[in-house]
């Protein structure tokens, strides 16, 4: 979302779901010019591990069927 302080005026909301549950995480995005490493290892974001996502896929485990929905607003 740019810069730091252009970043820090907004909030997202990311809600995961599948087999009848979900999880929502809800934050302030991170700059643009922050690497990916850095937001995964700094645990700043939304992260599905593989066996969660396959308990959220519900079925027999082997397939992926996840809803992932996204919204993002400016404070005031």
């Amino acid at each position: 979302m740019g810069d730091d302080v252009e970043a820090k005026s907004y909030n997202y909301s990311l809600e995961v779901g599948g087999n009848g549950r979900k999880m929502i995480w809800q934050g302030v995005p991170r700059s643009i010019r922050d690497s990916h490493n850095k937001v995964r290892d700094s645990f700043d974001g939304l992260i599905i591990h593989r066996s969660m996502a396959l308990f959220f896929s519900g079925g027999d485990r082997k397939e992926l069927k996840l809803r992932v929905t996204g919204r993002i607003w400016k404070d005031k």
